[in-house]
């Protein structure tokens, strides 16, 4: 029988905790940018259908995983299937997520840098060319980008070292109704930038002569990523839910916030690149290099600059806790070491990681391994390779292994509520995901 532990205070609390490990800086520029790149609107709508289908469904595979044994990534499997190999897909959640935590730190660095240099009046240049020099300048750096790394690698370790009530709940309460707040502020003044209209209209309206297989598959990757799954955050999560709260509408919540951020996001995106003749499918330079040349070219350019890094690195502290907390949960549970202790080990693990991460830019560039940095090599890594097989393995496992009653009876708190689309899940998770998920994974190995 699963032991009883710490839950979420509140719905609102585990909502917005969900959300904020879903909510990342993968919703702020990669999705405009795949939009951009794949048709905008026609995009939006096929991404908005795999969002709700794939990411949904695998999301309740992993909110069941994570309730039904109310213990860590590797734990919950331990419980639901002892004696076999499927903890495999907790271990490597939990590799994943401190792998990612390493190298997301650095990036996360990089907006703690752009919030100082906008603050201070500094984020300026005379030409694109030169934003891109200065941001290389300053990510190659040995000093600077390390300094940021350890402080927010820092602000993190205070957050999940005072626990899920106290600092995950209650930062994330602070941090997510900000983080919309912040996105609608700059939504609107995109909105009052001339030629915002076409912007919009490449947005909203599909064409959808260009919905190919290229725009679906992109689509489904930007949906299964964007979710956060694969990685042990919602197994994570899930398993600090008490057993009344409604995981059906509680998945729903998460997706339609997560797609809704995204959404904003193109809202401030596109607006201002149509008005500024510029092309949105820039990857991150459209971060640190494209967008600060914009900001600087409207009036009150540095606080515009200021409010929007502070938006990208709220979203990236409510990301890199939830992946704090995997590999803390899993350190405390498994190895029965004190909250305190596990996560100074993953805080000063993590920090070394990220180190390392960040000096590939600069004194460690000549350090490649098949030809790519340190940092490229993680990012790929996770992203091409854990990720995908991360969450085909939670769907193999919901979909083949738990039965259908286990499932139904967790996802329904024991038949008190409603679950109408039990069926076709089920149907989902079984047949549909890991297909699906697969095409994505050989895709984005360049073999499909």
């Amino acid at each position: 029988m699963a032991q009883q532990r710490t839950t979420f205070n509140s719905k609102l609390g585990l909502i917005m905790a969900s959300v904020g490990s879903a909510v990342g800086l993968g919703n702020i520029w990669r999705f405009p940018c795949e939009a951009g790149e794949h048709g905008g609107g026609a995009f939006l709508i096929v991404y908005i259908l795999c969002v709700m289908l794939l990411g949904l469904s695998v999301m309740l595979a992993e909110f069941f995983t994570g309730r039904a044994s109310q213990k860590d990534a590797v734990g919950a499997f331990k419980i639901l299937a002892p004696n076999t190999m499927w903890k495999i897909i907790g271990y490597n959640g939990v590799i994943a997520a401190f792998l990612i935590f390493g190298f997301y730190s650095v990036v996360s660095g990089w907006t703690l840098e752009y919030i100082y240099q906008s603050a201070s009046g500094n984020l300026r240049a005379d030409s694109v060319e030169e934003f891109t020099a200065n941001f290389g300048k300053f990510t190659s750096d040995v000093f600077r980008p390390v300094l940021w790394v350890v402080i927010f690698t820092l602000i993190t370790h205070i957050v999940v070292s005072s626990g899920v009530k106290k600092g995950i709940e209650r930062s994330s309460k602070i941090m997510m109704p900000l983080l919309f707040v912040i996105l609608i502020i700059l939504g609107i003044r995109s909105l009052m930038l001339p030629n915002a209209v076409e912007g919009l209209k490449f947005f909203f309206n599909p064409d959808f002569g260009k919905i190919n297989s290229a725009v679906i598959l992109s689509a489904l990757g930007q949906a299964f990523f964007s979710v956060s799954v694969g990685m042990g955050c919602m197994i994570t999560y899930a398993s600090y839910f008490n057993k009344s709260i409604n995981m059906p509408n509680t998945a729903v919540s998460v997706v339609a916030l997560d797609t809704l951020v995204a959404v904003l996001a193109g809202i401030i995106i596109f607006p201002a690149v149509t008005s500024f003749n510029i092309s949105p499918s820039q990857g991150p330079t459209l971060v640190f290099v494209t967008l600060p040349n914009i900001f600087q070219q409207m009036p009150f350019g540095d606080l515009w600059s200021f409010i929007f890094f502070v938006l990208l690195a709220i979203a990236a502290l409510t990301s890199i806790i939830s992946l704090h907390e995997v590999v803390t949960a899993y350190l405390h549970e498994q190895y029965r070491m004190s909250r305190r202790k596990a996560t100074a080990i993953v805080s000063l693990c993590g920090l070394a990681l990220g180190i390392i991460c960040s000096l590939s830019f600069g004194v460690l560039s000549h350090v490649k391994i098949f030809g790519v940095i340190i940092f490229d090599l993680l990012d790929f890594v996770t992203a091409n390779l854990m990720l995908p097989a991360g969450g085909m393995l939670i769907c193999i496992f919901a979909g083949w292994f738990i039965s259908k009653k286990a499932l139904k009876t967790e996802l329904t708190n024991s038949g008190t509520i409603r679950f109408r689309l039990f069926a076709v899940f089920a149907f989902i998770i079984k047949y549909v995901a890991p297909v699906i998920i697969a095409l994505v994974c050989l895709n984005q190995l360049g073999l499909f």
